[in-house]
């Protein structure tokens, strides 16, 4: 395995771990602590550390107006959208169900895929075992289902749905616009700006009269601030560059098994027989998806070679 994509594969891995606990760290901070303010916070900071990093110790080259005008937009889809609406859900849903909502992501970006790029048209393997995925993560959805008799708790559903279409929109569109660009210097980026679009959000929808700096919320916006943003979405640029997007999306089936388990460790959340064949059918899921993929490059490896 080439050196880059051993790399990507391991930043692969530790998106799909760390993320999998920033939707219980988000919980515990939003559930006393302003949404929108705090995902501000969390990723102007974090945006800010990495666009100096690269621009002093990194030696990037400062970006063009055309350069930052993308990132501008990928930060509005992916961090203003795709992260602050989360937060904001996460007031009215438990993390663990907001992990699974973010789940079916990579069934929005096959879509997509499909009427957009042909070439990246999957093939029947990955299919099957993004429905499989899909099976799996409903299973642990369907032990939730009499909260959808709050208003609210629905009203939380709907933006975490939201929030997942943007992303993917963004991933996608990144992948097509971001060959030729460092990764890193992205993400500071993305993540700059995706605090600077949330101020408005936030002036029209937090309550802005008594802001709690307790210990219980800004032990989870350092652990958000440093590993959820600074190094996993570093990780994650990295590997959007270097591996299909189909298989880079694959990380929001890992996040909700990682989610669950820290709900059961940390809340004492349900986790019973249902649950656990819940868990072996995504990873099942996973595993094909990635086997397809092998399979499909494998054979146009060697119709190019013939």
């Amino acid at each position: 395995m080439k050196r880059d994509l051993l790399f990507a594969y391991l930043a692969l891995v530790a998106i799909c771990i760390i993320w999998g606990t920033t939707f219980l760290a988000m919980r515990m901070a939003v559930v006393d602590f302003p949404p929108f303010l705090f995902t501000i916070i969390r990723q102007l900071t974090a945006g800010s550390i990495l666009v100096i990093f690269m621009l002093t110790i990194g030696k990037a080259k400062v970006p063009n107006k055309r350069y930052v005008l993308r990132q501008a937009l990928a930060g509005f889809l992916m961090i203003s959208v795709g992260n602050g609406f989360v937060a904001w859900a996460e007031v009215h849903i438990p993390s663990g169900i907001a992990a699974v909502i973010c789940s079916f992501m990579p069934v929005v970006v096959i879509l997509l895929n499909l009427a957009i790029q042909k070439d990246e048209r999957p093939t029947v393997p990955i299919m099957l075992g993004v429905a499989l995925g899909a099976v799996g993560i409903g299973l642990i959805f369907s032990e939730h289902l009499s909260d959808f008799a709050q208003p609210k708790y629905v009203m939380g559903i709907g933006m975490t749905l939201t929030a997942v279409f943007s992303w993917a929109t963004g991933m996608i569109w990144m992948k097509k616009n971001s060959a030729d660009s460092n990764p890193f210097l992205n993400a500071g980026l993305q993540m700059l700006f995706g605090g600077l679009w949330l101020i408005p959000f936030s002036l029209l929808f937090d309550d802005l009269h008594a802001i709690p700096w307790t210990t219980k919320t800004m032990l989870p916006l350092a652990y958000l601030i440093v590993f959820g943003s600074v190094i996993a979405y570093t990780c994650y640029s990295y590997a959007l560059r270097k591996l299909p997007v189909t298989i880079v999306s694959l990380y929001a089936y890992v996040n909700p098994l990682v989610a669950v388990v820290l709900g059961w460790l940390v809340l004492d959340e349900k986790l019973n027989m249902r649950m656990g064949g819940a868990i072996l059918l995504t990873i099942a899921g996973i595993y094909i998806v990635n086997r397809g993929y092998q399979l499909r490059n494998a054979w146009k490896a060697q119709l190019s070679h013939d």
